[in-house]
Order: structure tokens, then sequence, then C-alpha cells
């Protein structure tokens, strides 16, 4: 059955709408902003500077990210809708079974079993509706592990419906003098074809220093560093494939960005 908008709003109303109680409902949240500048990407204009705004947080029943990324392009190109900036985000609500049924769901490798959900939007027809198992994982070393297991639906019939998607994400900490380096970021693995929408695999890890604790400002709350990005027939276009008179090339992107963030 298609998840509908109105599902996962609801599914995330259940996590983030006990604001005047959250003091019970809400365990733990952070948010941060950050900047990236980057060059060589594919499909979209080749120059980019992106102001991304997160929002993760845990509560009494399950867990909530959520992102949006405001991007400028840095030339004259624009994208498909004929604009020189866009903005993209996620909204990824999970509902925890052994929290929802006070019941330890612990086996090998798995802390705990969870409902997955997102909704995908942004400028022009992207809205997309994904939903399934999630697990919490641990794995040794590792700040945290999860695994998450979609089916795809896009809205309004577009190509892409009905395929299956595997999301790792992930966060590992190295000391390094009096600071630390964290590898964090998170893997989106399309495993079928729907049509023309081709399988494809996007691989996003953020490296950053924690300047923040190095300087003594405060550990945890500003680090600078790189975001590397891999993506294997972006947007599901099959390398090689037609995107646009405006476009001619490979769509494998395989660029890096200057990254500064803030935790607040």
């Amino acid at each position: 059955m298609k998840p509908t908008l109105s599902s996962l709003i609801l599914a995330g109303g259940l996590l983030a709408g006990g604001q005047a109680v959250a003091g019970d409902l809400m365990h733990w949240q952070n948010n941060s902003l950050s900047y990236l500048y980057g060059q060589n990407y594919k499909v979209d204009p080749e120059i980019q500077q992106t102001v991304t705004f997160e929002h993760v947080s845990g509560w009494n029943i399950g867990d909530v990210f959520f992102f949006v990324d405001t991007i400028k392009y840095n030339t004259d190109a624009t994208n498909g809708a004929g604009d020189g900036h866009t903005f993209y985000g996620e909204f990824s609500p999970r509902l925890s079974f052994g929290k929802l049924f006070d019941s330890k769901l612990e086996f090998g490798p798995i802390k705990d079993v969870l409902l997955a959900m997102t909704y995908e939007f942004g400028e022009d027809d992207v809205e997309s509706y994904l939903i399934g198992p999630g697990f919490d994982l641990a794995i040794p070393g590792f700040d945290y592990f999860s695994l998450n297991f979609y089916h795809r639906e896009t809205d309004g019939g577009r190509d892409g419906s009905g395929v299956w998607q595997i999301t790792p994400a992930w966060s590992y900490t190295v000391p390094v003098g009096k600071s630390d380096i964290v590898i964090d970021g998170f893997m989106d693995w399309v495993v079928d074809n729907d049509d023309s929408y081709h399988a494809n695999l996007h691989f996003n890890p953020q490296i950053k220093y924690d300047l923040g604790k190095a300087m003594s400002w405060g550990e945890k709350q500003l680090y600078v560093g790189i975001e590397y990005d891999y993506w294997k027939d972006k947007y599901g276009i099959e390398d090689g494939g037609y995107v646009s008179e405006n476009f001619v090339g490979s769509t494998a992107q395989n660029t890096a960005s200057l990254l500064v963030k803030v935790h607040f």
C-alpha cells in the first residue's frame, strides 16, 4: 500500500507534536547549520553553495531526522526548472517497536527494530514516500549505525515507484591530539529499476574536525572539513542517458565540498 503524506505526517506528529510535555516525550535533540562549497556536480549546475539545516531527536517511541538544503548555483547556469537556486529536504520519523512495546528486541548486532518512513520534498516534481523496516545496530567502534530498508513510491506516477532502497547511516569518531575527527554520513542504494528510472547509489560521508574542542570553545559545537559526494546514475538517470538539451555527459557524480558546521 502506498504511504500517503498524511500518514507520514501523522507518524511524525506522534513523535514531534508533544512539545508541551517534551520532558516526557523527548529524550534529546540536536540542531545544526552547515555551509558547503563544491564544484564538479553533475546534471545540475556544476558549482554550488549549500546551506543546510538539520534536526535530529530521540523520543520515547522512536526518533526523527529532518533536513532542508538551500542551494545556490554559482554560475549563470540554471536547473531544469530554470532557476539559479533550489531547495530539497527530507522528513524521516521512525517508530521503535522496542520502545512501543516496552520490550528489548535485541539479537546479535541488532539493538532495536523500527518502522522507518521518509517524505522527500523539494522544488518541482520531486515528492516521494518511503516506508519499510529499520534496524539500529551495535557495531564496535561506531557512535551509531542504522540500516533502513525502504519501499519507494513517487508522487503523481513518476518513474521510480515500486523500487526498493537500502539506506545505512553511521558515525565514527577518531581521537586526534586534543580533539576528534568525526566520519559520518549515509548511503542511499536503489537496488532495482522502474522503467526509465535506473538503479543508483548515492554515497555521502562527511569528514569533520572538531575545531570547537581543539580551541576550547566547546566540544561538538563547531566542525570544519569536507563532504564527499559520489552518486552513480544520479537521479536514476543511467550514465550516458538523455538528461536534457542543456546537459551532455556522464551522470556519475564524484566531488567534494568544503564544509563548516555549527551545532546548537
